[in-house]
């Protein structure tokens, strides 16, 4: 008798839209660690701080849908839309801080790149949980 050949790779079995999503997630985790606030000479800031926090929790709502229900299967609608609302609130969380970076850090902040970088990516996110950018089937 062979032994079964099993894969141990949890990411292995995701259906194509939810490993887009996980990616698209793990970007703009990475995001939260790059410069969201400059401040002249004194050096920059993260985004684990402030507005930041919202893309933080919607990097790990984001993530856990991709993992929630049948991992082999696209989203159903309503995980489609949790997920889509998981993007929207990672690109609200840095619309919002690029808003008031003002009234919270001064008139001498400057908007740093993962700011920006994190609007970008949750953007393209909800674009593509809306059916607005088909994702290739192959």
């Amino acid at each position: 008798m062979e032994p079964s050949n099993q894969q141990s790779n949890p990411f292995s079995n995701l259906h194509k839209q939810r490993l887009y999503s996980l990616i698209i997630a793990a970007l703009a985790l990475i995001t939260l660690f790059l410069p969201w606030i400059t401040v002249g000479f004194l050096g920059s800031l993260n985004g684990f701080r402030g507005w930041g926090i919202l893309s933080l929790l919607g990097v790990l709502a984001a993530a856990a849908s991709a993992f929630a229900g049948n991992k082999t299967m696209a989203y159903d609608d309503t995980m489609r839309k949790i997920a889509a609302g998981s993007f929207g609130a990672i690109a609200l969380g840095a619309l919002i801080f690029v808003l008031t970076k003002g009234s919270n850090y001064g008139p001498f902040a400057g908007t740093g790149v993962g700011t920006w970088i994190c609007l970008i990516v949750g953007l393209i996110g909800v674009i593509l949980l809306l059916g607005l950018v088909k994702i290739p089937e192959k």
